[in-house]
């Protein structure tokens, strides 16, 4: 399902950047500063994970502190969980799977959104109830880039950000896929880095991942 994403340039969280940074925050007082990091590194599309009590607090502070960025929020899996991440201002959602309850409260938040998926058959699912977007979670675990690949002649309707297990060596064989518009990972933002407040380290690793649409050659 293809929803506006408030930038002037592009339709699609998909199409924003290559990467899709996913980002577990353990203090709300870090986000403000990472979001400019990643934003001057060249990614302005950030996944907050709904991981630790901080979450909704840091989606708060982007949103509000850094215009710039297009703040969402991940591991959404409850109706409630949709509620309170529109409420703190996420600019889309991502669930690593889904049920009827979730997409239909998705669906009615009016946010974008990216339901995750790991099989063909939750694939066709979706592209029945007109969802053409998706998460594709696990990815190394589900199958990789060929899985994926395989998927482009039968089903070119779907379009993929792929998450789990990519760094920065796999990530430009997904983004040369048709039908993958950005990966997921979290590499450009290392533990270590959050923690000694090392922004400009985040936003030279920001840079080099954004710099993999040339690597990736057909990223949208």
């Amino acid at each position: 399902m293809t929803s506006p994403v408030p930038s002037p340039s592009a339709a699609s969280v998909l199409d924003l950047a290559p990467v899709l940074p996913v980002v577990v925050l353990a203090d709300a007082a870090d986000a403000v500063p990472l979001a400019r990091a990643l934003v001057a590194g060249g990614l302005p599309a950030i996944e907050v994970t709904l991981r630790t009590p901080a979450a909704l607090d840091a989606i708060r502070a982007i949103a509000a502190e850094v215009p710039q960025a297009v703040v969402g929020a991940g591991t959404v899996i409850t109706p409630e969980q949709v509620e309170a991440c529109a409420a703190a201002g996420a600019r889309f959602l991502v669930s690593p799977g889904w049920t009827e309850a979730l997409l239909e409260a998705m669906r009615g938040s009016g946010v974008p959104f990216l339901p995750g998926v790991s099989t063909t058959s939750e694939v066709v699912a979706l592209l029945e109830r007109g969802v053409r977007e998706m998460k594709f979670f696990p990815a190394q675990a589900a199958g990789g880039a060929p899985y994926l690949r395989s998927l482009a002649g039968p089903l070119p309707q779907a379009r993929f950000c792929p998450t789990g297990g990519i760094g920065p060596a796999s990530a430009p064989e997904y983004l040369a896929l048709p039908n993958v518009g950005c990966v997921g990972g979290s590499w450009m933002v290392p533990a270590d880095a959050v923690a000694a407040g090392d922004w400009g380290r985040i936003e030279e690793l920001a840079r080099a991942a954004a710099g993999l649409r040339d690597a990736g050659g057909t990223c949208r």
